[in-house]
């Protein structure tokens, strides 16, 4: 199967570089900052294809690293030659199998729309392997199509979908971090190319106690209260 997956992604590379950058690269290198990314991060990207993310990513890291994995030989070499003037990024082929950087973690792991091309029984063992290569502090970004609306398209207009794009069952993406020291922190159904609800992401942190809390400041809470009252935006 890796290899059937290889072959399709070889040749969809020339695909990606007419499509260039869209709104949903930028969206999700948006809501990755939103999360929580800082300029000194080291980033782990899976699934990069020719790098259309990767290169935003670093563009948000000069003081960091971005390295960026694909299971296509010729999107990585599409991607490295593309790329080339970044000195903080770098691409490596990897079906992530056997990825081993042993005793390197990473402070933030971006899943860019590849989570529905990977079989979910490769899953767990995927994740196992993020976690082995984070620490305390390590955030994962799972972007991918919203099940719903991926379910309409395999009816409707599978023409247009990969070698494989399955929906995504929340309970068990979510059941697969935790299993591996991760909490869902934040998730987010929300529209990019339609008006329905086409895409979904995920924020997931290492799990460990809260040591302390702190309160919002008390006009916060009433400016919040009466802007609810109200009906206004917060």
């Amino acid at each position: 199967m890796s290899e059937k997956v290889a072959k399709f992604y070889d040749e969809f590379a020339d695909l990606q570089l007419q499509i260039g950058v869209n709104s949903r690269h930028l969206s999700i290198v948006k809501k990755v900052l939103d999360a929580g990314l800082k300029p000194d991060h080291r980033v782990l990207e899976v699934g990069c294809g020719i790098g259309t993310v990767s290169h935003l990513l670093a563009k948000k890291v000069p003081k960091g690293s971005v390295l960026a994995v694909d299971i296509s030989p010729e999107s990585i070499r599409q991607a490295a030659l593309l790329w080339a003037s970044f000195s903080n990024l770098r691409f490596e082929t990897s079906d992530m199998k056997d990825f081993d950087k042993k005793g390197q973690t990473f402070d933030t792991v971006v899943f860019p729309d590849v989570l529905e091309h990977i079989p979910v029984e490769d899953h767990a063992p995927l994740f196992e392997k993020i976690k082995r290569h984070s620490h305390q502090d390590t955030m994962v970004f799972i972007h991918i199509p919203a099940p719903r609306f991926l379910e309409w398209m395999i009816a409707n207009e599978a023409e247009k979908l990969q070698v494989i794009d399955q929906p995504l069952d929340t309970a068990k993406l979510v059941g697969d971090l935790a299993a591996n020291g991760f909490y869902l922190d934040k998730m987010e159904t929300y529209s990019v190319f339609y008006e329905e609800k086409d895409y979904q992401y995920f924020v997931f942190k290492r799990q460990r106690p809260i040591e302390k809390v702190t309160h919002k400041p008390k006009w916060q809470i009433l400016k919040e209260r009466l802007w609810n009252k109200l009906g206004l935006p917060n």
